[in-house]
Protein backbone atom coordinates (compact mmCIF):
# COMPACT_ATOMS: atom_id res chain seq x y z
CA UNK A 1 0.00 0.00 0.00
CA UNK A 2 1.52 3.55 -0.67
CA UNK A 3 2.31 6.13 1.76
CA UNK A 4 -0.28 8.43 0.56
CA UNK A 5 -3.16 5.61 1.19
CA UNK A 6 -1.74 4.96 5.22
CA UNK A 7 -2.44 8.85 5.71
CA UNK A 8 -5.44 8.19 5.28
CA UNK A 9 -6.09 5.07 6.66
CA UNK A 10 -7.68 6.42 10.31
CA UNK A 11 -10.45 8.00 7.86
CA UNK A 12 -10.82 5.42 5.87
CA UNK A 13 -11.57 3.21 8.55
CA UNK A 14 -13.85 5.06 10.17
CA UNK A 15 -16.00 5.93 6.94
CA UNK A 16 -16.10 2.36 5.99
CA UNK A 17 -17.63 1.42 9.25
CA UNK A 18 -20.09 4.49 9.25
CA UNK A 19 -21.19 2.91 5.40
CA UNK A 20 -21.20 -0.28 6.93
CA UNK A 21 -23.09 0.54 9.92
CA UNK A 22 -25.80 2.90 7.43
CA UNK A 23 -25.40 0.09 4.90
CA UNK A 24 -25.43 -3.37 6.62
CA UNK A 25 -22.23 -3.77 4.34
CA UNK A 26 -20.01 -1.86 1.66
CA UNK A 27 -22.15 -1.54 -1.44
CA UNK A 28 -19.25 -1.30 -4.25
CA UNK A 29 -20.55 2.20 -5.54
CA UNK A 30 -20.18 3.68 -1.88
CA UNK A 31 -16.45 2.34 -2.40
CA UNK A 32 -15.49 3.99 -5.07
CA UNK A 33 -17.30 7.37 -3.57
CA UNK A 34 -14.90 7.41 -0.73
CA UNK A 35 -11.74 6.45 -2.99
CA UNK A 36 -12.57 9.39 -4.74
CA UNK A 37 -13.09 11.98 -1.90
CA UNK A 38 -10.19 10.65 -0.23
CA UNK A 39 -7.82 10.60 -3.25
CA UNK A 40 -7.07 7.11 -2.89
CA UNK A 41 -7.42 4.26 -5.75
CA UNK A 42 -10.33 2.30 -5.62
CA UNK A 43 -7.67 -1.06 -5.03
CA UNK A 44 -6.61 0.74 -2.06
CA UNK A 45 -9.81 1.10 -0.20
CA UNK A 46 -10.58 -2.71 -1.41
CA UNK A 47 -7.48 -3.55 0.01
CA UNK A 48 -7.85 -1.99 3.49
CA UNK A 49 -11.61 -3.04 3.68
CA UNK A 50 -10.25 -6.43 3.05
CA UNK A 51 -7.96 -6.85 5.38
CA UNK A 52 -10.69 -6.36 8.36
CA UNK A 53 -13.01 -9.47 8.61
CA UNK A 54 -15.89 -7.10 10.33
CA UNK A 55 -16.20 -5.84 6.65
CA UNK A 56 -18.55 -7.22 4.59
CA UNK A 57 -19.39 -6.60 0.27
CA UNK A 58 -22.78 -8.63 0.56
CA UNK A 59 -25.90 -7.46 2.33
CA UNK A 60 -25.70 -8.98 5.93
CA UNK A 61 -28.89 -10.43 7.92
CA UNK A 62 -30.83 -8.55 10.79
CA UNK A 63 -28.95 -11.48 13.13
CA UNK A 64 -25.40 -12.39 12.95
CA UNK A 65 -24.04 -15.39 13.64
CA UNK A 66 -20.85 -16.28 14.17
CA UNK A 67 -19.42 -20.16 15.09
CA UNK A 68 -15.93 -20.28 16.41
CA UNK A 69 -13.62 -22.85 14.53
CA UNK A 70 -10.74 -22.30 16.44
CA UNK A 71 -8.49 -25.81 17.66
CA UNK A 72 -10.24 -25.41 21.27
CA UNK A 73 -13.70 -24.94 20.00
CA UNK A 74 -12.72 -27.80 17.12
CA UNK A 75 -11.84 -30.74 18.92
CA UNK A 76 -15.64 -29.98 21.17
CA UNK A 77 -18.00 -30.46 17.92
CA UNK A 78 -18.11 -27.07 16.46
CA UNK A 79 -18.14 -28.08 13.30
CA UNK A 80 -20.96 -30.64 13.99
CA UNK A 81 -22.57 -27.07 15.49
CA UNK A 82 -21.68 -24.98 12.10
CA UNK A 83 -23.25 -28.08 10.50
CA UNK A 84 -26.01 -27.56 12.48
CA UNK A 85 -26.90 -24.57 12.03
CA UNK A 86 -26.56 -24.27 7.99
CA UNK A 87 -29.13 -27.00 8.02
CA UNK A 88 -31.26 -25.02 10.06
CA UNK A 89 -31.13 -21.67 8.41
CA UNK A 90 -30.41 -23.20 5.06
CA UNK A 91 -27.53 -20.78 4.39
CA UNK A 92 -22.86 -21.53 4.55
CA UNK A 93 -20.44 -19.07 6.37
CA UNK A 94 -20.44 -15.92 4.75
CA UNK A 95 -23.92 -16.23 3.18
CA UNK A 96 -27.39 -14.62 4.63
CA UNK A 97 -30.30 -16.69 4.86
CA UNK A 98 -33.15 -15.65 1.90
CA UNK A 99 -35.53 -13.61 4.81
CA UNK A 100 -32.79 -11.26 5.71
CA UNK A 101 -33.00 -12.34 8.98
CA UNK A 102 -29.82 -14.33 9.78
CA UNK A 103 -25.94 -14.14 8.48
CA UNK A 104 -23.32 -16.95 9.40
CA UNK A 105 -19.69 -16.65 9.81
CA UNK A 106 -16.94 -19.35 10.42
CA UNK A 107 -14.40 -17.93 12.66
CA UNK A 108 -10.87 -19.14 14.15
CA UNK A 109 -10.82 -17.41 17.08
CA UNK A 110 -13.48 -15.40 19.28
CA UNK A 111 -10.81 -16.18 22.72
CA UNK A 112 -12.83 -17.86 24.69
CA UNK A 113 -11.92 -21.18 24.50
CA UNK A 114 -12.62 -22.42 28.00
CA UNK A 115 -15.80 -22.43 26.71
CA UNK A 116 -15.86 -24.18 23.50
CA UNK A 117 -17.74 -24.31 21.33
CA UNK A 118 -18.71 -20.96 21.54
CA UNK A 119 -21.34 -18.94 19.17
CA UNK A 120 -21.55 -15.55 18.93
CA UNK A 121 -25.59 -14.42 18.13
CA UNK A 122 -25.73 -10.40 17.36
CA UNK A 123 -22.67 -10.08 19.94
CA UNK A 124 -24.28 -12.53 22.72
CA UNK A 125 -21.66 -15.07 23.75
CA UNK A 126 -22.93 -18.84 24.03
CA UNK A 127 -20.59 -21.42 25.73
CA UNK A 128 -20.49 -25.17 25.88
CA UNK A 129 -23.00 -24.93 22.92
CA UNK A 130 -24.62 -28.10 21.95
CA UNK A 131 -26.97 -29.52 18.87
CA UNK A 132 -29.73 -29.57 21.75
CA UNK A 133 -28.92 -25.61 22.71
CA UNK A 134 -29.32 -24.54 19.25
CA UNK A 135 -32.98 -25.11 19.97
CA UNK A 136 -33.41 -22.26 22.61
CA UNK A 137 -30.15 -20.03 20.82
CA UNK A 138 -32.36 -20.02 17.70
CA UNK A 139 -35.71 -20.03 19.09
CA UNK A 140 -34.91 -17.01 21.33
CA UNK A 141 -33.53 -15.37 17.96
CA UNK A 142 -36.93 -16.42 16.14
CA UNK A 143 -39.33 -15.30 18.61
CA UNK A 144 -37.34 -11.46 19.09
CA UNK A 145 -37.47 -11.85 14.85
CA UNK A 146 -40.91 -12.60 15.03
CA UNK A 147 -42.41 -9.98 17.61
CA UNK A 148 -40.32 -7.50 15.90
CA UNK A 149 -42.15 -7.96 12.66
CA UNK A 150 -45.55 -7.86 15.40
CA UNK A 151 -45.03 -4.05 16.25
CA UNK A 152 -44.24 -3.30 12.80
CA UNK A 153 -47.95 -3.43 12.05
Amino acid sequence: MSTHSSKNDGGLLSTLQHIQDECGYLPEERLKEVARSLGMSLVDVYGVATFYSAFSFVPRGRHQIKVCLGTACHVRGSSRIRKEIEKRLGIKPGETSEDGEFSLDAVMCLGCCAIGPVVVVDGSYYGHVTTAKLDSILGEIRHEAHAFKGNDA
